[in-house]
């Protein structure tokens, strides 16, 4: 069992539920424990891991005999956004008037994937259609595709290992429809080093050229780079119930 600490105005649950993800393989949410489970790749070797509250702030279980803690303390910090600064919107959401609930509930995290890789596949998973077929998508992704852990909970995949199958795949097996030219192409990019979402979360430039960058790849729209554009944290320029959620 590892604890970490939260920041004092931090909210377990209403950051594991501010994003659909938490409905999305390989995230599995316990309403009834209130815990949030994912799979942390760990140096090549995935591992399950579960996040619950404790008087600290939070307890992480992993289910691996061993494993890397610095790797599963980073991603929790990562997905959980434990180092975001939110005095700046909390300023703001006071004033906002109809989202001060925030600030009452320290609220204001976005859930979001251990990496940008992740969130874009998933993103792409999102446009043009219902959340049902968005949720078969991402779980046909998981199963067919993520390396499993030891205790049979797999992955998102990697983009090599996406990069493995064909664009009919994705037509065939993923129902992935239109976007199945999208992901094999992404994919091929991506693993070649082509395309490097994880730059995105330290990027240098103005947030309306970043989104312009990550409208380069295909089948990312405005919705979907403004939804990348929360999740690698820039909210400047976005209004505050666009990705604030009750």
């Amino acid at each position: 069992i590892i604890e970490i600490v939260t920041p004092n105005r931090f909210s377990f649950k209403h950051t594991i539920r501010s994003h659909g993800w938490y409905d999305l393989l390989p995230f599995v949410i316990d309403a009834e424990n209130e815990s949030l489970s994912f799979v942390s790749n760990n140096s090549g070797q995935p591992v399950f891991v579960t996040i619950s509250e404790c008087d600290s702030g939070l307890s992480i279980d992993v289910n691996a005999d061993s494993f890397d803690r610095d790797v599963v303390e980073r991603d929790v910090r990562h997905l959980l956004r434990l180092d975001d600064e939110m005095d700046a919107f909390y300023a703001v959401a006071e004033k906002a008037g109809h989202v001060v609930w925030a600030a009452e509930a320290n609220a204001g995290r976005l859930l979001r994937s251990p990496t940008v890789w992740e969130d874009l596949v998933k993103s792409l998973c999102t446009t043009n259609c219902t959340w049902a077929v968005t949720r078969n998508m991402t779980t046909k992704l998981v199963e067919e595709l993520g390396d499993p852990t030891n205790c049979g909970r797999k992955a998102f995949p990697t983009a090599e290992a996406m990069a493995t199958r064909d664009a009919a795949f994705y037509r065939e097996v993923v129902r992935a429809g239109y976007r199945a030219d999208y992901f094999a192409e992404l994919a091929e990019s991506v693993a070649a080093g082509k395309i490097d979402p994880e730059s995105w979360l330290t990027s240098d430039l103005p947030t309306a050229e970043l989104k312009k960058e990550m409208k380069k790849v295909k089948g990312v729209g405005d919705y979907a780079a403004e939804n990348l554009l929360k999740l690698v944290g820039r909210y400047d320029g976005l209004a505050l119930d666009s990705w604030l959620r009750a």
